[in-house]
């Protein structure tokens, strides 16, 4: 038995601080201080050990990855400031987003141990798993924590101005599936598995419904093998999707709505991609124009009008104006941060990647769930939020840490 540092004592409190961080998502404003907070008090609790005693806290590696893979993300914004349509913003962003790199040394020194990995993957998959029952009473009471529901879409504890049910749910679907497999068998997965397409499909996002779909096919395929996998797969998604499809009109209509891009021709195609087909069209030619480090970080919606083409009908709706980012990871880095964050934006999935083919079984096993997470959230043929916006940008990193943490725990504190 190994006694701990007081540098390692002293974040003990790390994976509650990942958590509250986590389940204050739908509160935009307490959020983001919990983040710099936790930035502040990680830099502090360091400083003041003068940074001994770091290797007790995460290895070599997870120094080196975590770091890593915050630079894939921050070194694009910094140098798409030098010539922005709007460099002020671009820098200011930036320079913000530091913040990030102590919070993701937090977030891996949370998991780096059994203890905080249990606490952390454990508290994630409650928050989650509370999301999906609080989505499931709005959708047969029509009121939820977050409010009444829309005509539209459930909503849930996010609100009905804030519509990213879905899509949070998705992303962390690989902790629920988990954490019910692993306390209820296969029972317990196809119950969770249930419940998170009922309310992922009404949510309305079918971004979403792909993510989730991801999920549980390797989700799925680990716990079941491939066949089995399949059949159940199929059978009890084609139920729950009959069922789900004869609750709801709006979620008939988004399925008619995917359906015309079988009809062929450019306007099926964007009829189903929810007239997105314009906005790549402008956020290519921004890539084109702009092809070294992009338009600058979060310019887009500047930049939008002179790169769209003509008869673009975003620019002439008076409600929502131009695009406000570019609605698909590999066009938002082109556009944004060009060829100089595209490049680092592969390097850093090289990296993880690598990371992930040496590490031991073990090690992948402790990694599983972040790992599903973020491999599904980046997944690039799909269309995505901004990941440089504060809100999506910070979740995943945040499943970044963690699989990084996970992955490379060190190894006299892996077990506990």
């Amino acid at each position: 038995m190994t006694s701990s540092s007081p540098t390692e004592n002293s974040l003990r409190w790390a994976p509650w601080w990942v958590l509250a961080f986590v389940a204050l998502w739908p509160l935009h404003g307490p959020a983001e201080l919990v983040l710099s907070l936790g930035a502040l008090a990680t830099l502090a609790v360091l400083a003041m050990s003068r940074f001994r005693g770091g290797m007790s806290l995460l290895s070599h590696e997870a120094w080196a990855l975590t770091s890593v893979l915050f630079c894939a993300y921050w070194v694009p914004e910094l140098v798409s400031s030098i010539d922005a349509v709007d460099a002020g913003r671009a820098l200011r962003e930036s320079l913000v987003d530091l913040r990030y790199l102590p919070f993701l040394w937090l977030v891996a020194m949370a998991v780096a141990d059994e203890r905080g990995r249990r606490l952390t993957f454990g508290g994630i998959a409650v928050i989650a798993s509370l999301w999906v029952a609080d989505g499931l009473v709005q959708a047969t009471t029509g009121w939820s924590l977050g409010g009444p529901a829309t005509a539209d879409r459930l909503s849930g504890v996010f609100g009905a101005e804030n519509l990213k049910l879905g899509l949070v749910l998705a992303s962390l679907a690989p902790f629920p599936l988990a954490a019910a497999s692993q306390r209820f068998g296969l029972v317990g997965w196809l119950l969770m598995a249930a419940a998170l397409v009922v309310v992922v499909l009404l949510a309305g996002a079918r971004a979403s419904w792909l993510t989730l779909g991801l999920v549980l096919v390797f989700s799925g395929w680990r716990l079941l093998g491939s066949k089995r996998a399949m059949l159940v797969l199929g059978l009890g998604g084609a139920l729950l999707f009959a069922l789900s499809m004869t609750l709801s009109d709006k979620l008939q209509e988004r399925v008619e709505r995917t359906e015309a891009a079988l009809n062929g021709g450019t306007k099926g195609l964007d009829h189903a991609l929810s007239g997105r087909l314009p906005i790549w069209q402008a956020a290519w030619n921004m890539a084109l124009a702009h092809p070294v480090n992009g338009v600058g970080v979060r310019g887009f919606r500047q930049a939008y009008p002179e790169h769209a083409v003509e008869g673009d009908p975003w620019l002439q709706d008076a409600e929502h104006g131009a695009g406000y980012h570019a609605h698909q990871i590999v066009l938002e880095v082109l556009s944004e941060t060009g060829l100089v964050g595209l490049l680092l934006w592969l390097g850093g999935v090289a990296l993880a990647w690598r990371a992930w083919r040496f590490a031991t079984s073990e090690a992948r096993a402790r990694a599983h769930a972040p790992a599903l997470a973020l491999m599904v959230t980046v997944f690039p043929l799909n269309t995505h939020l901004a990941f440089y916006s504060t809100f999506w940008g910070g979740l995943t990193l945040l499943l970044a840490a963690l699989y990084a943490g996970s992955l490379l725990a060190t190894p006299n504190r892996a077990a506990g």
